[in-house]
């Protein structure tokens, strides 16, 4: 049975073409995503799923399989990718899982957290609260819980809270009684800020030029609380609205996106599990493939 590689980083950092790389280098692999939004098949452009000539000839799963109106949660994602590593083991091929989604990556890794499912309705009981109330809340039911949360971040805050009212404990309790699966090998694609604000820069020009925005200008009027959370989404229905020029969308996205993957740089050096491949301008997709399966061997 061949061992799940995990081939991670933040948005922009070429993990997708990376991977692609050590697949063929292999010769026996398969891709799965990890990414929460590259389900969605009507927005291929928006969610930088690699198109079928990226992919270069390698089986990708878990990629445009979805339509808009399907929710998609990191549990969910995860059965669906372990039934998909299975599948591949039994065709005697490697599992390359490649992504950067916190934690759906974590619940692939490491199994999914006991802790309990979201309530759709409880959800939107709590997502039309006021964010400084919803916060309040999550400090009295959970200080300790509170204090080890982003209270910035509306969502981190709404789903803590939603943990603890459902299951009756602290935060502390689920995290506790996690037992972790042992994961197979993993690698972050690491690049220097200013490197990778500039490839994020050119990424969102390339994304309005390659039809962005007539992805969205033709989805429908209901999506999944998922789609609705993918970026760039909400900034390019501005545009389409005419309160954001062109010229302001591409900044916008830019500003977002390297937002995402500083969130993204965060989480990823928690998991020191996944060593550290840094790469620079300079460096090829060869060299950092190079670099993987020598660490593998």
């Amino acid at each position: 049975m061949q061992t799940p590689l995990f081939i991670l980083g933040p948005t922009g950092s070429g993990k997708s073409a990376i991977a692609v790389a050590v697949a063929q280098q292999l010769g026996n692999a398969e891709i799965i995503s990890a990414d929460a939004y590259q389900v969605y098949r009507a927005m291929p452009v928006l969610t930088a799923a690699p198109s079928a000539e990226e992919q270069g000839g390698i089986p990708h799963h878990l990629i445009g399989n979805m339509e808009v109106q399907e929710n998609n949660d990191a549990a969910t994602h995860a059965r669906r990718a372990q039934a998909c590593i299975e599948a591949i083991q039994a065709r005697g091929n490697t599992p390359i899982i490649t992504g950067g989604s916190g934690l759906y990556v974590k619940f692939i890794s490491h199994g999914i957290s006991p802790a309990p499912p979201g309530d759709p309705e409880l959800r939107a009981e709590l997502m039309a609260l006021p964010a400084e109330e919803c916060v309040r809340r999550l400090q009295e039911a959970d200080p300790e819980g509170a204090a080890a949360t982003n209270l910035q971040n509306p969502r981190y805050v709404v789903r803590n809270l939603e943990i603890v009212l459902l299951g009756g404990k602290p935060l502390s309790y689920w995290r506790n009684n996690w037992q972790p699966q042992a994961c197979g090998p993993g690698f972050t694609i690491c690049r220097e800020v200013p490197e990778l604000d500039a490839r994020i820069a050119t990424r969102a020009r390339l994304m309005l030029k390659h039809g962005a925005i007539d992805e969205v200008a033709a989805l429908p009027a209901e999506l999944s609380p998922t789609a609705e959370k993918t970026l760039g989404l909400s900034l390019i229905r501005q545009h389409l609205e005419g309160t954001l020029s062109r010229h302001e969308l591409v900044n916008a996205l830019a500003l977002a996106t390297r937002q995402y993957a500083k969130r993204q740089r965060t989480w990823l050096r928690r998991e020191p599990w996944a060593a550290p491949i840094s790469l620079n301008a300079a460096t090829t997709t060869r060299q950092a493939v190079e670099n993987i399966l020598r660490a593998l061997h």
